[in-house]
């Protein structure tokens, strides 16, 4: 626990950095779902006597359309690394200078000079991971390692295939198995055999849920595109499932805590962002949502010690990876385009 002399030295740190004293108590924070510590969470509450509300979204666009639409109230925003610039080429984002707090000593230093944010002058990590496929090994014993799962789904798996409805990772995935460069591709014919591999695939899958975890504990569904943290949960639930990653390559992500322009309660949201980059605290959001958070020194808090090498979430030596950038309007047109026919 942090000593009372900590935490009065990092506020007047804090309120150094921001100006104004922390605010009136409140913090609201837009995060996914179930992907919020609620320890992490009561911590904050009491050693700042902050209010914090949590409110939900299921994916990267659902939170930009919300965030653009104004009028939501939320103070802290947490997108993936490849929606950061366009939060911030929309004005959406306040410039923080988390690189300037107290606790941004303890960053990874392959996640200080990002692409997204160079410097780390809005963000700050929260977790991070790769998305691959989560198979139910009672129902399926071939190969889980190729995007085959979703596109040529095996018999076995047809009807229990289920799809995290994020756009950039569904046809980033269609655009690798069929061989092309998944980073904002923008060749039409390219995306046209996409949009029909998608389409021809799509009956054989059951649902396209963000809320995945449960159902695969209960074998609600046997397989499907997942994030590596979700399937090492339900992992824990039932020892059948396995994590594959696809041979065609996967993405690399990390989903960063920033503060929005609009905020109502700046202070106590620029005093989130320090609180997280302590390794206890980095530890905690770990420990429940089971990704890695890219805060050095966390591991010695986690309460599972095996966590840092279970296979969810060291990497198959030799893995084809790829991070996906921020794309051009004119990219990210023709990807809503099939997203919206894909989804209807």
């Amino acid at each position: 626990m942090i000593s009372k002399t900590k935490i009065a030295a990092t506020a007047v740190t804090l309120a150094l950095l921001s100006g104004p004293a922390l605010a009136d108590g409140e913090l609201n924070i837009y995060n996914w779902g179930n992907y919020t510590s609620p320890e992490l969470i009561k911590k904050f509450e009491e050693e700042f006597k902050v209010k914090v509300t949590v409110t939900d979204y299921d994916s990267n666009d659902t939170a930009l359309a919300k965030i653009k639409a104004g009028g939501h109230g939320f103070d802290i925003v947490v997108p993936s690394g490849n929606y950061i610039p366009i939060f911030i080429q929309e004005g959406l984002l306040l410039e923080t200078k988390p690189n300037e707090m107290p606790n941004f000593k303890n960053v990874d230093p392959q996640w200080v000079d990002v692409d997204f944010d160079k410097g780390r002058n809005y963000t700050v990590p929260w977790q991070w991971g790769t998305t691959g496929l989560t198979v139910n090994r009672k129902v399926y014993q071939g190969d889980i390692n190729s995007w085959s799962i979703l596109f040529d789904t095996p018999a076995e798996l047809k009807g229990k295939v289920n799809v995290v409805p994020e756009m950039n990772d569904v046809i980033g995935a269609g655009l690798v198995y069929l061989g092309f460069s998944p980073l904002c591709n923008g060749n039409k014919e390219e995306l046209k055999q996409v949009r029909d591999l998608l389409l021809k695939a799509k009956p054989d899958w059951i649902s396209m849920d963000y809320g995945n975890v449960e159902k695969y504990a209960k074998e609600d569904l046997m397989a499907g595109l997942n994030w590596n943290g979700a399937s090492l949960r339900a992992r824990l639930q039932n020892d059948k499932i396995e994590y594959g990653y696809p041979k065609e390559g996967v993405p690399v992500w990390m989903d960063n805590v920033a503060v929005l322009a609009d905020a109502k309660n700046v202070d106590n949201a620029k005093a989130f962002q320090n609180f997280i980059m302590d390794p206890a605290n980095a530890a905690m959001i770990s420990d429940f949502a089971q990704y890695a958070n890219g805060i050095t020194g966390s591991a010695q808090f986690m309460k599972d010690p095996a966590f840092g090498k279970a296979p969810e979430i060291v990497l198959p030596e030799g893995q084809k990876t790829y991070i996906l950038p921020a794309c051009p309007p004119e990219v990210t047109e023709i990807y809503t385009a099939i997203w919206t026919e894909l989804t209807k």
